[in-house]
């Protein structure tokens, strides 16, 4: 039985999405962790360390993409 403590974590492949200076970055196909029922996503020590060394070495991505951005208003149109 599962207490309300216990967090079952499931091994996958997720996007890891950082904001730096304002641009968005996306590294694809990440090992984690994932808790499915709230979506929170943990990652070794050794990821998070791969993860800063890509970004801050500046490698060069795979390919590009572009979003669409929107500005939150308080008024509905």
């Amino acid at each position: 039985m599962k207490t309300e403590w216990q967090e079952i974590l499931v091994e996958k492949q997720v996007t890891y999405t950082l904001n730096l200076n304002g641009q968005i970055i996306l590294i694809k196909n990440v090992p984690a962790r994932v808790n499915e029922e709230i979506g929170k996503q943990f990652f070794s020590p050794l990821t998070v360390e791969r993860l800063q060394q890509t970004i801050l070495e500046g490698a060069k991505p795979d390919h590009f993409v572009q979003v669409p951005v929107y500005n939150y208003s308080d008024s509905a149109a």
